[in-house]
């Protein structure tokens, strides 16, 4: 039996793992913005680890239900309400048929994940669910959810108790501040002068308001200085143009020198615009949790650090799957 939305929430979408595998073609991986509170979500319901989920951005949607289901809610801390009484995030309960689901006030982080019993059963495309707005590709008819909207759920494998909660030492949120994002300098690094890579990293930057799936637009820092050239045919005469060129996931481009903006789930492909690193695989979800104005301080690592971050992050992932499969 569906989920009926009663009311969408600010900006809530059906999200997977991604769609891995057409970047080069400019469809994005797309999925959750934090895949570790997606993956812990999908697991505290006894789903398979990349199944549908709900993102809901800041504010949640309220939602009822036709039929018996098990829940979960991550990520960020937005409080869920069954029939208005409060439940717990990071931990399974059971809704009833007629409860409805809402959230109250959003009190930490920026992207909560609903994951329920089954999956949200919309059609697969290009081998995920996931919603990809700018292309109209994915989720529910490939756009945000919107009121009267019914979501089919699909069969549940292996049911599972209510109660089942994720540590909080497990659940990978931020919580220094400012926030430290660790990046590898990129191809362009020598674009810029000595003295403003320095500033990049020793400024302590802000989430601006232009902050989405498409990238994250960061604020306050002082403007990068470009080493004067010619500018090569093709590129545009603006210092921070290049000839067209592949975004790596996690790019960080630099239009004007002004303003860093790190490419995200939803970002194109290409582009003219240098880039001046990468913020390592590790810490891609922890941008997907950050509010506006949030302080951030880009932190330089080498591979080997990256590599080491990216290995600390998969044992966490597997330290949740343990603890919740000594828990049936």
């Amino acid at each position: 039996m569906p989920i009926k939305v009663v009311k969408p929430g600010l900006a809530t979408t059906v999200q997977d793992l991604g769609r891995p595998g057409y970047y080069h073609i400019g469809i994005p991986l797309s999925g959750g913005m934090d895949r570790h509170a997606l993956l812990a979500a999908n697991l505290l319901v006894g789903n398979a680890e990349g199944a549908a989920v709900l993102e809901a951005v800041f504010m949640g949607p309220e939602l009822e239900f036709t039929d018996d289901a098990m829940v979960a809610v991550t990520g960020a801390e937005l409080p869920p309400k069954l029939d208005g009484e409060p439940r717990e995030t990071w931990s399974s309960f059971k809704v009833k048929r007629g409860q409805k689901l809402s959230f109250d006030f959003l009190k930490k982080g920026a992207r909560a994940y609903i994951a329920v019993a089954g999956g949200v059963d919309v059609p697969v495309v290009l081998g995920s669910r996931s919603t990809y707005a700018l292309g109209a590709l994915g989720g529910f008819k490939g756009r945000k959810l919107e009121a009267g909207d019914e979501l089919p759920i699909g069969a549940v494998a292996a049911p599972v108790k209510e109660g089942r909660a994720v540590a909080e030492e497990l659940r990978g949120l931020p919580t220094a501040m400012p926030t430290e994002l660790r990046v590898t300098p990129g191809l362009y690094w020598h674009r810029i002068t000595d003295g403003a890579g320095q500033g990049f990293f020793a400024d302590t930057w802000k989430v601006a308001p232009e902050a989405d799936r498409i990238g994250y637009r960061f604020k306050g820092g002082k403007p990068l200085e470009f080493v004067p050239r010619e500018p090569p045919f093709g590129a545009g005469s603006d210092p921070s143009n290049i000839t067209d060129a592949c975004y790596p996931y996690g790019s960080i481009q630099v239009p004007g020198g002004t303003e860093p903006i790190v490419l995200h789930r939803d970002a194109v492909s290409g582009g003219g615009y240098f880039m001046v690193g990468t913020v390592i695989s590790a810490d891609m979800d922890l941008i997907g949790q950050l509010q506006p104005n949030t302080p951030v301080k880009f932190v330089k690592v080498e591979m080997d650090e990256a590599l080491a971050a990216r290995r600390a992050r998969a044992e966490l992932v597997a330290r949740v799957r343990a603890s919740l499969t000594l828990s049936p």
